[in-house]
């Protein structure tokens, strides 16, 4: 589970081009949107993009985005219970 956060990280910096940040800057349970990086809608549709092309995974339901993006873990335990590849 510790490399496909720390995978998930990586991805989400290369994703949103967030390239002044590091793995170890993103808390594994920091908020993602709003307070914690800071992210806003945009950047949901490039994560969405990025689990469909790396772990197979479609987000049918557009408002289970907000549980699923809420921090790096719960990112994680959506992959692992839902990845295809």
């Amino acid at each position: 589970m510790e490399e496909l956060v720390l995978n998930l990280k990586k991805q989400i910096i290369e994703a949103l081009n967030l390239a002044d940040m590091t793995p170890e800057d993103i808390e594994d349970d920091a908020p993602l949107f709003g307070e914690g990086l800071g992210l806003d809608s945009i950047d949901a549709l490039e994560l969405i993009v990025m689990m469909e092309r790396e772990y197979g995974i479609r987000i049918k339901d557009p408002s289970a985005g907000k549980e699923i993006f809420k921090s790096v873990n719960t990112m994680a335990e959506f992959v692992k219970a839902n990845r295809t590849k």
